[in-house]
């Protein structure tokens, strides 16, 4: 009898030990990464189509096309098409499609219908063409209070027709108050990390793509959200032009390259923000003296900070896709392929 006590005992032990030592266990993470492509011509160098594969193992959320609102025709057409110069054949492709949300303030609920068709159509026709078999669809839509109802009814009507798995993206704010804003009826959620802060004219605000600051706000609200959330993680970076104490435009391709050139600008002296020392054009851009630009970027290390920063304040999901926005715009060597690894890992 005292026996088969000590040995219940024994067990018992064994048991509680390896409890422990498996709670201590680091969590081993069951994330997918993929990369965005955005321009209207998908083409990849060297460096990027070896983090496409190393990184992503080939998964890709292409841009297809755009729907917008055509004021000369009044209705929704498709612009800015995306022409491919590759082999697709190897890559696993998620077609991405983005829609203006004017389209839907003009396009009554009648209508959604004929447009969701119109769009899957398009979007079938240039997988064909291009040889890309694809499972889900993302559609990108800023939507709001007023055009939430033709938008949802466009997602439904959409997934009838293309019979895929439907993704939607989904912003920070669409989070915080979904009870007002609504819940699109789609399988996955795609969850924008980036565009967080208020675009100034204050040279010393907070970087508008990712601050922490700006971001906690949202991070309790994350857990309750209905759908299961992906995550979308920026790797870009723009300047703002500023004049008059007014911003007056943003650009991408403008970036600390063209900014240190001394003749045309100077560092003012401010982190990341230089002033135009004569008047010219770039690249069609006119430039006054005097203008500022203040330059916002993502590095690796903030890439890795926002990651830690929203990973546990989301509801678990058996797997994640992390995918990084986006693959045109990475700047090499600074992003290596180890980078992505342990920002992917902390989901």
């Amino acid at each position: 009898m005292h026996s088969k006590i000590k040995a219940l005992i024994f067990g018992l032990g064994c048991l509680l030990l390896c409890c422990a030592l498996g709670c201590n266990r680091p969590r081993t993470s069951t994330a997918v990464a993929a990369f965005y492509y955005w321009k209207t011509t998908f083409h990849l160098d060297k460096g990027q189509d070896t983090l496409l594969k190393k990184v992503a193992g080939n998964r890709l959320y292409l841009r297809f096309f755009d729907v917008v609102w055509d004021e000369q025709s009044q209705q929704a057409v498709p612009n800015a098409i995306v022409g491919i110069k590759e082999n697709m054949k190897s890559l696993k492709v998620c077609p991405v499609v983005y829609l203006t949300n004017k389209t839907f303030e003009h396009t009554p609920l009648a209508k959604t219908d004929s447009l969701a068709f119109k769009v899957n159509e398009l979007v079938r026709k240039l997988a064909a063409a291009n040889q890309i078999s694809y499972e889900n669809v993302q559609l990108d839509c800023d939507w709001s209070l007023g055009t939430k109802e033709s938008y949802f009814s466009f997602l439904k009507a959409f997934k009838k027709y293309s019979g895929k798995k439907l993704e939607a993206t989904i912003r920070l704010h669409q989070v915080k108050y979904f009870a007002r804003t609504g819940v699109p009826p789609v399988d996955r959620g795609l969850l924008m990390f980036y565009n967080m802060g208020k675009i100034l004219p204050d040279l010393k605000a907070p970087n508008s793509i990712y601050n922490a600051a700006d971001a906690a706000k949202y991070l309790n609200y994350l857990k309750n959200y209905i759908l299961p959330l992906d995550v979308a993680l920026p790797v870009f970076s723009w300047s703002l032009q500023i004049r008059s104490g007014k911003v007056i435009q943003v650009y991408a391709q403008i970036d600390r390259k063209e900014l240190s050139d001394h003749s045309r600008f100077v560092h003012t002296g401010t982190k990341n923000v230089y002033q135009a020392i004569r008047s010219f054009y770039m690249d069609g851009i006119y430039i006054k003296r005097g203008d500022y630009f203040k330059f916002e970027e993502i590095s690796p290390l903030t890439l890795d900070n926002a990651a830690k920063q929203l990973s546990t304040h989301l509801a678990p999901l058996e797997k994640r896709n992390i995918i990084y926005y986006e693959l045109s715009t990475i700047h090499l060597p600074e992003f290596q392929e180890k980078d992505f690894q342990e920002v992917s890992a902390h989901f």
